[in-house]
């Protein structure tokens, strides 16, 4: 077939593709038309946008009649189908807890009473805790959980936690707390990691490392390449601290090199991780709701029905709404096999009319909901 014969022929396909389009168009307002007079029976009622068994029954209805294209069916009716729901939830304004938080949540971040970290002096979360709160005291906990269980008893007080790293990935145990707890996140700050070795002295030789978990995986290569061991530590500025007080046979840390000379360590090697541009991402979490209103990042928890593309269909409604995603995290709900809670991070504004809509409807649909934050991230 030559290229004038393809394009004659590709212009009179297009041409049925076209003349079907025209007929679809005016089906489906016709359709939406039937789904806003479906809002104003439910608000009369008071019932739920959201009907799973009804849409589920339509799925496999024309999952069945549509053959061979039944998947392809499936899906765009159900594109169609959480289409009509925004445009519902738009009508009824459901959500009205969720509104209620965003019109009387603070706008303004208030003084901390106090900030509170994991680790030592010297730790890669005290650094975050200075950019982010200057010279403001810090309280320094030996484990995550005491962060939260600290932010939770002291009234104003401000939690810096780690949660993921460019080269190691998401920190799981602070997921699983911040799935726990449903504090609000408030702030976010990304920290540049650059890991030195140091130790006691420059004279001994070094047959293991001590370090922070997610430290020892971002500093793998070099620590294979010199045949060093490994050694768990609760935090790295930790680890620097045993390090120059215990002095341990043979053993070296790897940490920054601020807590390498708060100890007074000796700085053998800089730039050990395996990643130059190793970034750890930190947040701060906070009891009460701050929402700037110049915020650009949203965060969200959730559960899923057991449904089939239901996971699929809520990511749809984000780019609908033109909203970019930057992170998705699942982890196990306890106590439940198989069933998991997934932690969302956007780009959007909780003040902007059709994000808040978006965000009131999963509100209302999804089990296990809640609303963690809108935040500005330096």
């Amino acid at each position: 077939m030559d290229e004038r014969e393809y394009q004659e022929k590709l212009g009179q396909v297009r041409q049925e593709i076209d003349a079907i389009d025209r007929q679809l168009l005016p089906l489906f307002l016709a359709r939406m038309d039937c789904s806003q007079r479906v809002a104003a029976l439910k608000r009369q009622a008071g019932a739920p946008v959201f009907a799973p068994q009804r849409e589920q029954a339509i799925l496999d209805r024309v999952r069945k009649e549509a053959g061979e294209y039944g998947e392809e069916a499936a899906s765009l009716y159900g594109s169609i189908m959480a289409v009509s729901r925004a445009r519902q939830h738009q009508l009824l304004q459901g959500g009205g807890a969720l509104r209620d938080l965003e019109r009387t949540a603070s706008r303004q971040p208030k003084p901390p009473a106090a900030v509170i970290c994991q680790g030592v002096e010297g730790a890669w979360s005290h650094q975050a805790a200075r950019t982010l709160f200057g010279d403001a005291p810090i309280t320094f906990v030996p484990e995550f959980p005491q962060v939260f269980q600290q932010v939770d008893q002291v009234p104003g007080a401000y939690g810096v936690v780690p949660v993921e790293n460019s080269a190691s990935g998401s920190v799981a145990a602070v997921y699983d707390l911040i799935l726990q707890y449903r504090f609000f996140i408030v702030g976010a700050v990304d920290v540049k990691v650059a890991h030195c070795l140091a130790a006691p002295s420059a004279d001994e030789p070094l047959t293991a490392v001590a370090s922070h978990p997610q430290a020892l995986s971002q500093c793998s290569h070099f620590l294979a390449e010199h045949g060093l061991k490994p050694v768990e530590w609760s935090n790295t500025a930790a680890a620097a601290r045993h390090v120059a007080q215990e002095r341990p046979a043979g053993m070296g840390v790897l940490c920054s090199r601020v807590a390498a000379e708060q100890y007074g360590l000796t700085v053998l090697q800089e730039g050990v991780q395996n990643e130059k541009n190793n970034t750890t991402r930190f947040v701060v979490i906070s009891k009460e709701p701050i929402f700037p209103e110049d915020a650009g990042k949203i965060s969200l928890c959730f559960s899923i029905p057991h449904t089939t593309g239901s996971l699929y269909h809520v990511l749809e409604r984000f780019a609908l709404c033109g909203l970019n995603l930057t992170k998705i995290e699942s982890r196990p709900i306890p106590g439940k096999a198989f069933e998991y809670d997934f932690y969302l991070d956007f780009t959007g504004n909780i003040h902007d009319k059709a994000t808040l809509d978006l965000i009131c409807a999963l509100h209302d649909e999804l089990p296990r909901f809640s609303f963690l934050g809108n935040y500005s991230e330096g």
